[in-house]
C-alpha cells in the first residue's frame, strides 16, 4: 500500500496527507476573529471548526431576551468571506439585536457541496437557539439572512426539513423565525452559472427552495436587483408569488439597474447598501424585532 501511494504521489507531483482537506490556494482562509465581536465555535465537524462572530447591542446583558439575526456570506458555495455582512451586523446590533456573522463549509476551503453548507446554516440556527440564555436572546425571534448562496442556505434552513446533522439534538428547532434575503438563489434546479451547476451536479432540484415550498414558512423579505443576471429577478418573483399562494408572507423589493451583489457597501458608494438596510430595518420593526420607528436614513 505504501509503495502504491508513493507512486501515486509522484504521478500527482504532490500529495495531500490522508485525512487532510485540500484547500484551493486561491480561496482566502477565513478570519478567526473580528474586532468588536465575541467569537464562538458553533460546530466542529471532520476536523473543521466553524465560527460565529457575535455583535451585542450596547449594554447587553444575558438576562435580556433580544431578537437575533445570523448572516451567511455569498460566494457561489465555493468561496466568500465571513466579514461580508459585518457592516449590517454592526448596524443591527446598534439598533438592539444580537447580530452574528457565520462561517460555513464551501467547496474551495473544504471540498464540500452546497448540502453541507445547508446543514451548517441549520446548525448555526440550532446552536444559537440552544444557547439563548447564555447569549441573551429570544429563541423564538431568530432571523436568518444572507446574500446569493448565503441567502440560499438561510432560506433552506426554513424550507427544508432534511439536511440536519444527525448528531444534533433534533428537539431544538433549526428553522429561523424570519428571513431577510439579499439576491438569494431560489431555483437551483435551473442553475444558470457553470459554478452553480458544478456545485450541485445532478442534485439541483433536491436543493432548490422553489421546488420545495410549503405553507408555514416564516415571514420573508427579499431584496433583489432587477438587472441581476446571476439570479434573475423573475426567479424571485416566481418564488414570492408561489410562497404567497401557499399562505406565506413574502415581500419582494426590487431595485432598478441593480446587479448581483448590489447591496454591498462598496457598490455605488453605498447607496444600495443603505437602501436595503433601511428596508430590512422597516421589515424587522414591523415584525416587532426592532424598536420603532424605523429610521429614514443611514449615514
Amino acid at each position: 500500500m505504501n509503495t502504491i501511494r508513493r507512486v501515486l504521489c509522484a504521478l500527482l507531483v504532490s500529495c495531500v496527507p490522508i485525512g487532510v482537506i485540500a484547500q484551493d490556494p486561491s480561496v482566502t482562509p477565513q478570519t478567526l476573529s473580528i474586532e468588536g465581536a465575541v467569537t464562538h465555535v458553533y460546530k466542529s465537524i471532520n476536523g473543521v471548526n466553524l465560527r460565529l462572530h457575535v455583535f451585542d447591542p450596547p449594554n447587553h446583558a444575558p438576562s435580556t431576551r433580544r431578537p437575533a439575526i445570523l448572516f451567511f456570506f455569498g460566494g457561489a458555495w465555493t468561496h466568500g468571506t465571513v466579514e461580508q455582512f459585518v457592516p449590517q451586523a454592526r448596524y443591527l446590533a446598534e439598533r438592539g439585536m444580537v447580530a452574528g456573522v457565520a462561517d460555513y463549509r464551501v467547496f474551495g476551503r473544504h471540498q464540500t457541496s452546497p448540502f453541507e453548507a445547508m446543514a451548517d446554516a441549520k446548525s448555526a440556527v440550532r446552536w444559537v437557539r440552544s444557547r439563548a440564555g447564555e447569549l441573551g436572546i429570544d429563541p423564538d425571534r431568530i432571523v436568518a439572512s444572507g446574500g446569493s448562496s448565503g441567502g440560499h442556505i438561510a432560506l433552506s434552513a426554513a424550507v427544508f426539513g432534511p439536511f440536519d446533522e444527525p448528531t444534533e439534538d433534533g428537539r431544538i428547532r433549526s428553522k429561523p423565525d424570519a428571513l431577510v434575503l439579499f439576491n438569494p438563489s431560489v431555483d437551483t434546479a435551473r442553475a444558470r452559472s457553470a459554478v452553480a451547476r458544478a456545485r450541485f451536479g445532478d442534485r439541483g432540484r433536491e436543493g432548490s427552495p422553489l421546488h420545495h415550498l410549503s405553507s408555514g414558512l416564516p415571514p420573508i423579505l427579499i431584496l433583489h436587483g432587477k438587472s441581476d443576471t446571476t439570479v434573475p429577478y423573475a426567479d424571485v418573483e416566481s418564488f414570492c408569488a408561489q410562497a404567497k399562494t401557499l399562505g406565506n408572507q413574502c415581500e419582494l423589493v426590487g431595485y432598478e439597474d441593480a446587479k448581483h451583489g448590489f447591496f454591498n457597501p462598496q457598490n455605488t458608494k453605498g447607496k444600495w447598501y443603505r437602501e436595503t438596510l433601511l428596508e430590512a430595518d422597516r421589515f424587522l420593526t414591523k415584525l416587532g424585532y426592532l424598536r420603532g420607528p424605523a429610521p429614514t436614513q443611514i449615514r
